[in-house]
């Protein structure tokens, strides 16, 4: 790897004032005299830092590009439009960067050992800068974070180990298993250079018509969710690496998406404090190293209806002062619409500081938003003590991942943590776990390889996360393959069109049963007209919901119904190894599923799931 020259006695010796600042040992990470000499370290270090370099600390930011000094020419364009600068190492240099966060659509997140590279890169810029005349000061190793909840929402994908999310994990209803899945997940991280995982989710999800929670979702039960949320976080302490809840104060009974508009959540203190606040105080009671903020008004929570990212009473009054939190606050991602509905790019980053948060996590223009920080230092609207009180829980952070003594990664720790043998049979072991049977009309499953061979496989092809080999009807048709069967596989789309549905109509004649995939059916889908043109010709019809679990209100006619929670590769070879009575179905719902015309009637409540 690139890094392989860097040694670290080289380490050591470009970081020497980092470095003795945090000389105190290991065991400092326990509450006691060790933390006060890290803390009067840590201050000093602050106190040497110009204000440029404070303002800096505070701020996660994406960069393009695959290499932190040689990104693709199209990226380097990306950089100039977005950031005034070529590379990821720039960056880091011009804003003094405290974090970055990586993304698949920013190519940071090609392939485990290229991973690797970049973390590697990414740190010698911080550590070793290009500019002799730099302040060894600022040479302090960066936070770097992305978004690995696994489901529905991975930024490093196969060959890394994929786990079920966490509706899935909430099927399976268990706390080894969910601190299990966070222990290889943070493992498989650490190995790339990534330190800090924004997960788990610990947003309660009443709403079924929630357009950006659902199956991030652990589920509906507070406590349930408060449970499995606690034994991530232990899990990815396991692995030593942060892990971070979100979204505060809680995300879960929205009908609107904060990416694109700034939603409103009607609950009452009470119903907060019942439906809303157990998982976060369960992840402060765990330890969490960093909680989330939402783009949300809570009025309850905030009469001036500010969104909680910019709300001193919530962040303040209620995370910091009532839950008792001093850990690392970062805000979700200020390019989201939530966010930005009220205040302009500039006053943004200043009002989230003043909220009680301390790392400011992507920009939509990163240097206005920099620059509105120092100038509100510089006229006093913010002080540099606020900002010191922010940077040293940061540096606390860092300090705890050993990341001012062991920031870099090497090729052969990659080889021995990602994507290996053990972590993807234990992914498979977990995702039998959580497939949830809630239909079956006599006895349908498990099909049978002697007399109900031939399978169709239909259905929906959402966009692919990066847990895919392929569309779900390609992966369920090639394990259906590998179990046995021999099936035609016919992908129809999550909204097929009259051809399509009388292409699949033709293809299920001959067949001993069909197996469709269905994604978020809602009223007037034409998965609907489907499914029913499919059980008209007479062959059993199996449904399959790769996404959310509620389809099954909408396809009463079917003969049997599964809830897979997402179409990534794990969940789908799960599901097929149900259909085919290699495992047992095991999930239980932890979600209720109403009735399709009558919401206030439960079809299918919290805890159920058929079993053969």
């Amino acid at each position: 790897m690139s890094h392989r020259n860097a040694s670290r006695r080289t380490l050591l010796t470009a970081t020497a004032v980092a470095a003795t600042a945090l000389a105190a040992p290991s065991a400092a990470h326990a509450a006691g005299s060790g933390d006060r000499g890290r803390d009067r370290k840590l201050r000093e270090l602050i106190s040497r830092m110009s204000l440029e370099e404070k303002v800096g600390q505070l701020f996660v930011m994406h960069v393009y590009g695959h290499s932190a000094t040689e990104p693709d020419q199209a990226d380097i364009d990306s950089n100039l439009k977005e950031l005034g600068v070529r590379t990821a190492a720039e960056a880091v240099a011009k804003y003094h960067l405290g974090g970055i966060i990586y993304f698949g659509w920013a190519h940071n997140t090609r392939a485990p050992h290229q991973i690797a590279d970049l973390s590697n890169g990414i740190q010698r810029a911080a550590l070793t800068p290009d500019a002799p005349e730099q302040s060894p000061t600022a040479r302090i190793p960066l936070l770097i974070s992305t978004d690995q909840e696994h489901g529905a929402v991975a930024r490093v994908g196969i060959p890394a180990t994929l786990l079920p999310g966490a509706m899935a994990l909430g099927a399976a209803g268990s706390r080894s298993t969910a601190r299990k899945a966070a222990r290889i997940a943070g493992t498989e991280l650490r190995a790339l250079g990534i330190r800090q995982n924004y997960a788990p989710v610990a947003d309660v999800n009443v709403n079924p018509a929630n357009p950006v929670i659902a199956v991030r979702s652990f589920g509906s039960d507070p406590e349930a969710v408060a449970d499995l949320v606690a034994a991530q976080v232990k899990g990815y302490q396991g692995a030593d690496i942060a892990s971070t809840s979100k979204h505060f104060p809680g995300h879960g009974d929205t009908k609107d998406d904060s990416h694109s508009k700034l939603p409103y959540i009607h609950h009452t203190r009470e119903q907060w404090e019942t439906l809303d606040a157990p998982p976060f105080r369960a992840a402060v009671e765990a330890g969490i190293d960093s909680i989330m903020t939402a783009h949300i008004v809570v009025p309850a929570l905030d009469p001036a209806e500010d969104p909680a990212t910019l709300s001193r009473p919530i962040l303040t009054g209620i995370l910091r002062e009532e839950l008792g939190y001093d850990g690392v606050v970062v805000t979700d991602s200020l390019g989201m619409q939530g966010v930005r509905t009220k205040y302009g790019d500039d006053r943004v980053p200043v009002l989230a500081l003043k909220a009680g948060v301390d790392q400011l996590l992507n920009p939509p223009k990163p240097e206005i938003a920099w620059n509105a920080v120092l100038q509100a230092v510089r006229e006093g609207e913010l002080t540099e003590e606020r900002l010191d009180e922010s940077i040293l829980r940061v540096l606390r952070l860092k300090s705890k991942l050993d990341l001012f003594s062991d920031p870099y990664v090497s090729s052969r720790g990659v080889d021995r943590a990602v994507g290996t043998r053990a972590h993807l049979a234990a992914a498979d072991r977990i995702a039998d776990e959580t497939t949830t049977l809630l239909l079956n009309k006599d006895g349908l499953l498990p099909l049978s390889r002697r007399t109900q061979r031939k399978v169709l496989v239909v259905g929906a092809d959402p966009a692919s996360p990066s847990g895919t080999t392929g569309p779900p009807t390609t992966v369920l048709g090639r394990e259906l393959t590998d179990l046995g069967f021999s099936p035609t596989v016919l992908p129809t789309g999550t909204a097929p069109s009259a051809a399509k549905i009388a292409e699949a109509v033709a293809a299920a004649a001959g067949q001993d049963a069909v197996l469709v995939g269905t994604y978020n059916v809602g009223a007037g889908s034409a998965q609907i007209a489907l499914v029913e043109a499919l059980v008209a010709t007479g062959v059993p019809v199996v449904a399959v919901a790769i996404r959310n679990p509620y389809d099954v209100a909408r396809l009463p006619s079917v003969g049997a119904s599964l809830a897979a929670y997402c179409w990534t590769d794990v969940e789908l070879r799960a599901a097929a190894r149900v259909v085919a009575g290699r495992v047992e179905p095991r999930g239980k719902l932890p979600v209720p599923v109403q009735r399709a015309d009558d919401p206030g009637q439960v079809l299918y409540p919290v805890g159920y799931g058929l079993t053969y």
